[in-house]
């Protein structure tokens, strides 16, 4: 994986005013775009289209100052149809528009070509197994709400608040397969996993196929297929954040399997009263690599 994602950076730089094609670079390297642009927005901290756009406004704005060039020129061999277009995006990355830099040498915010390395620690196992599961059903209340990286979601939690005690109980009820219990669901997550973006966020439980799912409840049909489930401990979210983010950092890497497209799954064994610390299982659908 280390060496697809720098074979990434490698056609980015190659290709800075086409579109990039990574199911092209995916196919070739032997896994799937879905996952090689997860594990890109993990490690590199940023989409793949930003870190496009940054390196594209990098060299770009070598050109504004040189001036050598009008700037109509530098805007169409960059991939812009327009001065205007091309002014839009070299602020938004320099805080600065290109007549200005022109003018004044700055100011300019270089991003460097990344190169990503695998550092093997070794000093924090993680508590992983495999379980292979047939066609099961999510089913709960659902909402549209922002992926926040770190910290607590306010809009999951209005979410949670808002549902009558009796209703948590309702749902505990209809739990009649693994992952047992109340769950925290996340579905159509973009693939960049970009701050901000929508996703769909479910409170509800796993039931079996067979189950007709209540009218007045969201249902997600989940296909057969193997899971990697990461079990943690600790303060609440920080530890489960950190996980999932060490399963791009450190277990991707270390172990033959990929992410396949599907919802992710948080089922809480334990926790505090006030939630400040739980035990949680952070279930993630795979496939051989």
């Amino acid at each position: 994986m280390i060496t697809a994602l720098n074979r990434l950076v490698e056609l980015v730089e190659a290709h800075r005013t086409d579109e990039v094609d990574v199911d092209g670079l995916a196919k070739a390297v032997g896994t799937t775009q879905y996952h090689l642009r997860r594990m890109f927005s993990t490690l590199a901290g940023m989409p793949l289209s930003e870190y496009v756009r940054r390196r594209r406004m990098t060299v770009a704005a070598a050109a504004v100052v040189r001036g050598d060039e009008d700037l109509l020129s530098i805007a169409v061999r960059h991939g812009y149809g327009s001065a205007e277009a091309f002014g839009r995006a070299f602020r938004a990355v320099h805080g600065a528009g290109p007549g200005e830099v022109r003018r004044d040498g700055g100011p300019l915010r270089t991003q460097p070509q990344i190169r990503f390395r695998l550092t093997v620690e070794g000093s924090i196992p993680m508590d992983t197994r495999i379980a292979d599961r047939p066609a099961f059903r999510l089913i709960g209340h659902a909402a549209r709400v922002p992926l926040i990286h770190h910290g607590v979601n306010p809009h999951i939690q209005s979410l949670i608040a808002a549902l009558p005690p009796e209703e948590h109980d309702r749902l505990k009820s209809l739990s009649d397969t693994e992952p047992a219990g109340l769950l925290q669901i996340s579905d159509d997550v973009d693939p960049d996993s970009t701050e901000g973006s929508p996703l769909t966020y479910v409170h509800g439980v796993a039931v079996s196929i067979a189950t007709p799912p209540p009218d007045d409840l969201h249902t997600i049909d989940v296909p057969a297929g193997p899971w990697a489930v990461f079990r943690t401990a600790g303060p609440y979210p920080r530890t489960l954040q950190a996980t999932w983010a060490a399963t791009a950092t450190e277990w991707f890497p270390s172990n033959p399997w990929r992410l396949r497209p599907g919802p992710s799954i948080v089922a809480f064994l334990d926790r505090s009263p006030d939630f400040s610390t739980a035990t949680c299982e952070l279930w993630l659908p795979i496939e051989p690599s």
